[in-house]
C-alpha cells in the first residue's frame, strides 16, 4: 500500500515529512524542501502528533512481536520522534525476518500495517 486514506500525497512523501519533523524541522521548511502546500505539511503533523502515543505503543508492539532480538527504540525528545522511531523500529524487525519486506520503505509497511489509516482518527 502506497497511501493513506483520505491523503493525496503517496504515504513515503508523508513518511519523509514526519522524520524531518521528528528531527526538529518546521512544517513551513518541510513544505517548501517537498513542494507541498504549508497548511497540508502541517495537517499531516498535527494528525501524527495527535495520534503519536498510539502509533508509538502499537508500532513498538510490532517490533517486539516480530523481530527475532528485539531492541525497542530508546525515548527521544518528543513521542512525535518516538512514534517515527518506532514505526522504522518495527520495518527493520520485520526486514530482518523476512527479507523481501525491506523492499517496501518503513512508511509503505506502516500503510500496509494501519491499513491505510496511519493519520486516521480512529486507528489503532
Amino acid at each position: 500500500m502506497f497511501v493513506l486514506v483520505r491523503r493525496v500525497d503517496l504515504v513515503d512523501v508523508i513518511g519523509s515529512a514526519l522524520v524531518a519533523k521528528a528531527v526538529g524541522a518546521g512544517a513551513r521548511t518541510i513544505a517548501a524542501v517537498l513542494g507541498r502546500p504549508v497548511d497540508t505539511v502541517r495537517g499531516w503533523l498535527r494528525r501524527f502528533d495527535r495520534r503519536a502515543e498510539h502509533v508509538r505503543v502499537y508500532f513498538t508492539v510490532l517490533l517486539v512481536d516480530t523481530g527475532p532480538d528485539p531492541i525497542p527504540p530508546a525515548a527521544s525528545v518528543s513521542v512525535f520522534a518516538d512514534a517515527v522511531s518506532a514505526v522504522v523500529g518495527a520495518w527493520q524487525a520485520a526486514a530482518s525476518r523476512w527479507p523481501d519486506v525491506g523492499e517496501v520503505s518503513p512508511w509503505q509497511l506502516a500503510a500496509a500495517t494501519s491499513r491505510g489509516r496511519l493519520l486516521s482518527p480512529r486507528w489503532p
